[in-house]
C-alpha cells in the first residue's frame, strides 16, 4: 500500500488532493501557509484537513519503520519465511504487527522457555495433535536430569501450549474485541489510604465499577491519576469464561481426553497468566490514548479561545497586580505595551492607605495619559477593583479585571528576565497584566500553556502530544492573526510560519540595527532568511505605513505584481483600490483566472482588499460583577449572578462569578437541549448570568445553571 493510498483509506480525502498537499509538507511547507496560499493545489482543504494529511502521513512512516525492524530482527533469526514476510508488508496496523512478532520476540526466561530447554516441545507438540491415547506412557519418555517424572514433562508441555496459545494471532484479536467490548474498570481503595486527607478527593471512586468503553475521558484520568497516587488499585477485566469460550475453538479439535484436558488446562493458564494482563494493559492503553486526546482536544480548544481573545488594542494602560499584605503593585505602559513607570501602593490592611492610594492611581493617569486599568484576578482582586472605581478621574477610563494565570510564570522566566533585566518579578507580573488587556496573544505566547489554567489534567497526558498540540493550536492563533513584525517580541515571532526561534531573534537583532523594518522585502535581508522562510512567512507579517499599501495585508508578496495588474486595469493605484468597496466589488475576477491563480485566492485577495489586515478577533467588553458577593458565604442557592466562563472541560464549564472560587456548570446545566460537547453552546471568557444551584462551604465548592 502507497502512503497515498494508506492516507486515502484513513481520512476519506481525494487522493489528488492528498497527494498535492503531501508535496507541499514534503517541501517544508507550513500548514497554515498551505491553507491559506495554496488553495488550488490542496483543492481548498482546510487547516483541520491539511493536519489529518500530516498525521497519518506520519502514522505511516512510523509503520514502515517499524515493519523494517521487524523484519530484520525475525531475518537475524534465521526464522523469516516467504508467507510471513508478506504477512508482515501486507499490514498497516501496529497491533497486528506487535501479534505477528510476538512469537519471534526476544524474552526473558520463562517457564515455556525453560520447559524447550528441557527438550518438552515434541511431547507438546503430541499433545496438540490430539491423536495420543496413552499420554501417560509418551510422557515417560521425557523425564530427564531436569525432569523429574512424566507429571513434570507433562506440566512442562502445558507451559509451552500456554504460550502458543498466548502468542496466536486469531486468539488475541478475539479475546482484544471482547475487551474492547465489554471490559469493566474497577477500583478499590488501598488499604489505610482511605482516611488520607488527600485520598478525599477520590472518595467516590474507593469502591467503583464501569464499562471501560464507555468511561467519560476526565474520570478515567482520575482513576489513572488516584493509582498513580496509590490512593486506589484498578483492575481491568471480562468474564473468564466468556473469554475461554472464545479461545477453546482455536485448540480443541477432537475428544481425545487425554490430551484435551491438558490443553484446556493450557487455555485457562494462559488466559489467566499471559493473555488476561497483557490484552487488560492494552485496552486501558487505548482507552488512556483516547482520553489522552479528550483532554488534548479540549485543552487546545481553550487554548484557542484563550489566544483569540478579544484586544483592547494600543492603548496606554496601567497595569495593576493586586495584593494584601504586600501591597499592589502599579506599573504604566504606552500603547506599544513599553513600561514607563512603576511603584507600589497599599491601599488594604494591614497598612490600609486607601486614600492614599486613590490619589496615586489618579496622579498615574494623569501623568501617563492612562486610557485603561488592566486588574488581575488574584488575591484582593475584587477589593482593589472597589477602590479603583472609587477614583474621581478627569476622564473616562475604562476598568478590566484580568485573568492572570501564569503571570507569576512569565514573570520568573526567561523571556521576562531578557525583556526587564533591571526590574523584580512583582514589575514583570503587573507589565504581563497589562499587555494581557492590549493583546492577550502577544503576551500569552511567552507562557507554558499549561500554566495558563484552562486545562483539563494536562500533567496526566501523554506530554509529546499534548506539547504538538498546543505548539499548532499557537501557530494557528498566531498565522490567524497576522503580527506586526516592528513591535512583536521574539516568542511571537518565533510561531510565524517558516521562521521559528533562530529566526525570530534574528528578525528582533535586524528590526533593531535598522531602526525598523519599512518593507515586507527588506525581511530578505535578514540573516538566515531565505526564500524559503519568505515564501512561508512574509504574508503573516505585517508592515504598518511600510513601503508598499500591501505590506499591511494578508496579501501574499508573490501576489502583490496581480494586485498592481488588476489597479491598472481599474486606472487606480494600489493604495486607492485597498479599503474601497466599491472599486473591489468591479474587479472581474475571472479575467485574472490563470494556471496558478485560481478563484479560491482571487477571492481571498477580493476579500482582503476590501478589509485589509481585519483582525478575526471580536471587540472587548466592559464586565461587572456583583458588587454584594465578597466571598463564597456570600453566594446563595436560588441567585442569578454574573460571571465569565475560565475554563472549559468536557463535563461542563467553570464561571468566575467574582469570589475565590469558580462556580461548576455541569454539562447537563448548560442549555435545555442535550449537549454533547460544551464547545457548542459556551466559549472561554464568555459573559454570562447564571443561576446559582448549590453551594458547599466546607468543601468550597458553588454549583451553577445556565439554563434559563
Amino acid at each position: 500500500m502507497t502512503e497515498i493510498n494508506f492516507i486515502k483509506n484513513q481520512s476519506g480525502l481525494a487522493e489528488k488532493n492528498i497527494s498535492n498537499t503531501l508535496e507541499l509538507l514534503k517541501e517544508g511547507a507550513t500548514i497554515p501557509f498551505i491553507s491559506r496560499y495554496r488553495k488550488e493545489k490542496t483543492g481548498n482543504l482546510d487547516e483541520v484537513e491539511i493536519s489529518a494529511i500530516k498525521k497519518e502521513w506520519e502514522n505511516f512512516l512510523a509503520i514502515e519503520k517499524r515493519k523494517e525492524g521487524i523484519l530484520k530482527s525475525i531475518e537475524e533469526q534465521g526464522a523469516l519465511t516467504d508467507t510471513l514476510k508478506t504477512k508482515i508488508e501486507g499490514t498497516f496496523d501496529l497491533t497486528t504487527l506487535e501479534d505477528l512478532y510476538l512469537p519471534y520476540k526476544k524474552k526473558r526466561k520463562t517457564k515455556a522457555s525453560v520447559a524447550r530447554e528441557n527438550g518438552l516441545e515434541p511431547l507438546a507438540k503430541i499433545i496438540m495433535a490430539q491423536r495420543e491415547n496413552d499420554l501417560e506412557y509418551k510422557a515417560n519418555q521425557f523425564p530427564n536430569n531436569n525432569v523429574a517424572n512424566s507429571k513434570e514433562a507433562l506440566l512442562g508441555a502445558q507451559h509451552i501450549i500456554a504460550e502458543w496459545v498466548n502468542e496466536h494471532t486469531g486468539v488475541r484479536n478475539n479475546i482484544r474485541k471482547l475487551f474492547q467490548r465489554k471490559a469493566t474498570i474497577s477500583a478499590k481503595v488501598v488499604k489505610g489510604k482511605d482516611k488520607l486527607p488527600e485520598a478525599k478527593v477520590y472518595e467516590m471512586y474507593f469502591n467503583h465499577e464501569e464499562n471501560l468503553n464507555r468511561i467519560p475521558s476526565h474520570r478515567l484520568l482520575a482513576l489513572l491519576r488516584a493509582e498513580k497516587e496509590e490512593i486506589i488499585r484498578l483492575k481491568t477485566a471480562v468474564d473468564k469464561e466468556e473469554a475461554l469460550d472464545k479461545i477453546d475453538p482455536f485448540f480443541v479439535k477432537s475428544n481425545n481426553e487425554a490430551c484435551t484436558d491438558i490443553i484446556f488446562d493450557a487455555i485457562s493458564d494462559s488466559y489467566t497468566r499471559l493473555l488476561a494482563p497483557s490484552i487488560a494493559t492494552e485496552t486501558l492503553q487505548e482507552a488512556k490514548q483516547k482520553a489522552d486526546q479528550t483532554a488534548i482536544d479540549v485543552f487546545a480548544e481553550n487554548l484557542k479561545q484563550l489566544l483569540l481573545a478579544a484586544p483592547l488594542g494600543e492603548k496606554r494602560i496601567l497595569g495593576l497586580d493586586p495584593g494584601f499584605k504586600s501591597g499592589c503593585k502599579l506599573v504604566c505602559l504606552d500603547a506599544q505595551g513599553k513600561l514607563l513607570h512603576n511603584e507600589n501602593i497599599y491601599p488594604h490592611p494591614p497598612q490600609s492607605k486607601t486614600n492614599e492610594a486613590i490619589k496615586k492611581i489618579k496622579s498615574l493617569v494623569n501623568a501617563y495619559d492612562i486610557e485603561a486599568i488592566a486588574i488581575g484576578n488574584g488575591t484582593a482582586s475584587r477589593e482593589t477593583e472597589r477602590i479603583v472605581k472609587k477614583v474621581p478621574f478627569d476622564k473616562d477610563v475604562q476598568v478590566f479585571i484580568v485573568n492572570e494565570s501564569g503571570a507569576s510564570v512569565y514573570s520568573a522566566s526567561s523571556i521576562a528576565r531578557a525583556e526587564f533585566p533591571d526590574y523584580d518579578v512583582t514589575v514583570r507580573g503587573a507589565v504581563s497584566i497589562g499587555r494581557r488587556l492590549s493583546d492577550p496573544l502577544a503576551e500569552l505566547v511567552k507562557i507554558d500553556p499549561k500554566s495558563l489554567g484552562v486545562g483539563q489534567y494536562q500533567h496526566d497526558v501523554n506530554q509529546t502530544l499534548l506539547k504538538a498540540e498546543l505548539d499548532t493550536t499557537v501557530m494557528h492563533c498566531v498565522n490567524a492573526v497576522g503580527i506586526n513584525v516592528n513591535t512583536a517580541s521574539a516568542p511571537l515571532l518565533s510561531y510565524v510560519s517558516g521562521i521559528g526561534p533562530k529566526l525570530a531573534e534574528n528578525i528582533v537583532n535586524f528590526r533593531t540595527e535598522q531602526k525598523g523594518i519599512s518593507s515586507r522585502a527588506q525581511l530578505k535581508k535578514v540573516k538566515g532568511l531565505g526564500a524559503k522562510a519568505f515564501e512561508q512567512g512574509a504574508a503573516f507579517l505585517r508592515i504598518k505605513d511600510g513601503e508598499h499599501p500591501l505590506d499591511n495585508s494578508a496579501i501574499h508578496p508573490e501576489r502583490y505584481k496581480l494586485v498592481e495588474r488588476i489597479a491598472k486595469d481599474l486606472k487606480v493605484s494600489v493604495s486607492d483600490l485597498i479599503g474601497n468597496s466599491e472599486l473591489v466589488n468591479r474587479i472581474s475576477i475571472n479575467s485574472y483566472v490563470s494556471d496558478d491563480v485560481g478563484l479560491p485566492t482571487l477571492n481571498d485577495i477580493k476579500k482582503e482588499l476590501k478589509k485589509p489586515g481585519l483582525d478575526p478577533r471580536e471587540g472587548i467588553k466592559i464586565f461587572s460583577f456583583d458588587e454584594s458577593l465578597k466571598t463564597i458565604s456570600d453566594v446563595k442557592i436560588g441567585m442569578k449572578v454574573p460571571g465569565i466562563i475560565n475554563n472549559i472541560t468536557n463535563f461542563g464549564c467553570f464561571v468566575d462569578i467574582g469570589v475565590k472560587e469558580s462556580g461548576l456548570v455541569h454539562i447537563s446545566k448548560l442549555a435545555n437541549q442535550f449537549v454533547k460537547d460544551p464547545n457548542e453552546v459556551v466559549k472561554l471568557n464568555q459573559q454570562v448570568i447564571a443561576t446559582v444551584t448549590s453551594v458547599d462551604e466546607e468543601r468550597k465548592r458553588i454549583g451553577l445553571s445556565l439554563i434559563d
